[in-house]
């Protein structure tokens, strides 16, 4: 007795399982995994976005510290877990954010989402993740504002969102506009290195990758092309998201077919999100969705005992059937229908794409006329389509705010004279997403009018933008730029646009993407015939 008292067992909750990898040393391997493409975005991005990273893991790693001190807590700050949070969050901000906002983040993923709920393992939500989205609803304009060296530019994924075409080269390497941590090369080999390491689960890594891939090929528009696919695998934070925030251990499924049903689950609800979502940054929402859901999936799908073998069972019950026969006759219909309908649509893409190029250049046509009736066709300019590809999808000029040329064309009346220029503009400064309009300009100067190809502001406010009462204010002005008048403070200046009453941001962000139509006519249209 005295024996068993002077060696008390040590009890403690379950699990019981022991293992020499500790929590810290876990934590060790992951940030040694995050540091390649750490050390890529800080280095391309510049000084403001190491400041960014500073900044937020040092408040991640002081605010968890000072909890633990207030609360007389262990120094639980010491095991790494706060450097990972403040590390996977600034790496999916944007390299321009003001330096306040790692800081706000910070602060929330560990006090709110990981503290508040008991620490390290008790969180329901990934931390990290929680911090961003907070920073998204709360400074939306300063989240979704992208710059390099103080020239802002549209992110590779918002760009394939209205249409035009990316660099995959340059987004895999990771050199190009967007978060901190945008290199793929360097996230895979991070994610690979955990994965062989047996770190991280497979089953939730390939099954994001898996699910994302197979839904945006069925439902993105462009069927199952390579470079269409691997466009979007390589943006929007896909590839961190699948080795870094859905493999999280407190907030991912404990079993092999739960792990898999939660990576189908993100990847469906990613790939939803970004061919019906309003925004091209919205794979985070998709893996807080499905941490949610990670106590019902463990609810429903336990793990088996140790020792358990269905085999063993079945061969002593005398059941020999082979694993295709015993897969249950619904499950194998379904799968095959499934396919057929991938196959199918897939080949009906593949067949009508071109009358879909037709339908969509008809419809520019017709804005094209609208804007400038004049014209009898359009044609294409050389000089003016070059200029537009050196822009690189950036944003144009200074003082329009987040605005993009996307074409600009010569038209020609029945006899093949110059009668003006359509200009196709887009601004993501709207309230609800992108406006894109055109902008017709006649060849004496004159600006002839406005036409919209997408206006999906809100119904009786930004929606009234499209109205002949606010576009008619366009018509037949010869101004270098116009000024915006808020609801009730009409001047009758011969510059002025009187805005949509309680619709000032929509009002906006339509003049300023008719100014920039304007100055490009002026700057580079005619500047480009002197």
């Amino acid at each position: 007795m005295n024996g068993v008292m002077n060696n008390p067992l040590n009890i403690s909750s379950s699990p019981h399982a022991r293992d020499r990898w500790t929590t810290a040393f876990i934590m060790r391997l992951v940030i040694l995994a995050l540091l390649p493409t750490t050390i890529i975005g800080c280095v391309y991005n510049g000084i403001h976005a190491t400041l960014v990273v500073l900044f937020g893991v040092v408040t991640a790693v002081l605010t968890e510290m000072i909890f633990d001190k207030l609360c007389h807590k262990p120094d639980t700050w010491k095991d790494g877990s706060a450097v990972v949070t403040g590390l996977m969050l600034t790496l999916s901000l944007s390299p321009s954010v003001p330096l306040y906002a790692p800081v706000v983040g910070s602060i929330f993923a560990i006090l709110v989402v990981k503290c508040a709920f008991g620490g390290l393992g008790k969180n329901f939500v990934n931390p990290a993740l929680a911090g961003r989205c907070f920073l998204l609803i709360s400074f939306g304009r300063a989240m979704s504002t992208f710059a390099v060296d103080g020239v802002s530019s549209a992110t590779p994924i918002a760009m394939l969102m209205t249409g035009r075409t990316v660099n995959i080269t340059e987004m895999f390497l990771g050199t190009t506009s967007g978060v901190i941590g945008a290199s793929i090369v360097a996230m895979l080999l991070g994610g690979m290195f955990l994965w062989a390491l047996d770190v991280i689960h497979g089953e939730i890594c390939f099954s994001v990758l898996g699910g994302f891939t197979l839904l945006m090929g069925l439902f993105g528009g462009q069927g199952f092309d390579p470079g269409f696919l691997l466009a979007h695998l390589c943006g929007g934070g896909v590839v961190m998201g699948a080795f870094f925030m859905a493999t999280d251990y407190t907030t991912s499924p404990v079993s092999k077919l739960g792990q898999m049903i939660y990576g189908l689950l993100i990847g469906a609800l990613g790939a939803l999100f970004r061919v019906k979502g309003g925004t091209a940054d919205s794979f985070s929402y998709s893996i807080i969705i499905a941490n949610l859901i990670v106590p019902l999936i463990d609810h429903f799908i336990i793990p088996k005992p140790y020792a358990y073998r269905r085999s063993a069972i079945r061969r002593r019950e005398g059941d020999t059937r082979s694993f295709v026969k015993r897969l249950p006759k619904p499950v194998v219909v379904l799968t095959v229908i499934t396919l057929i309908a991938g196959v199918a649509l897939s080949g009906v893409y593949a067949i009508t794409k071109d009358t879909i190029e037709e339908q969509k250049r008809a419809a520019n046509a017709a804005s094209y006329r609208v804007v400038l009736p004049e014209a009898d066709s359009f044609g294409q300019d050389r000089t003016i389509d070059a200029a537009i590809e050196d822009m690189n999808g950036g944003v144009y000029g200074a003082g329009f705010g987040r605005v993009y040329i996307n074409e600009c064309l010569p038209g020609y009346d029945a006899e093949g004279n110059l009668v003006g220029h359509v200009v196709r503009v887009t601004t993501a400064d709207g309230f609800d997403g992108d406006i894109t309009l055109v902008v017709g300009m006649k060849a004496d100067g004159v600006l002839q009018g406005i036409s919209y190809t997408v206006l999906n502001e809100t119904p009786g406010m930004g929606m009234r933008a499209g109205e002949p009462e606010f576009m008619s204010q366009f018509e037949g002005r010869e101004v270098e730029r116009f000024t915006l008048n808020k609801a009730g403070a009409s001047d009758n200046a011969p510059d002025a646009i009187d805005a949509v009453s309680g619709a000032t941001i929509t009002s906006t962000a339509v003049v300023n993407a008719v100014n920039a139509g304007i100055d490009f006519y002026h700057n580079v249209v005619i500047g480009g015939e002197d």
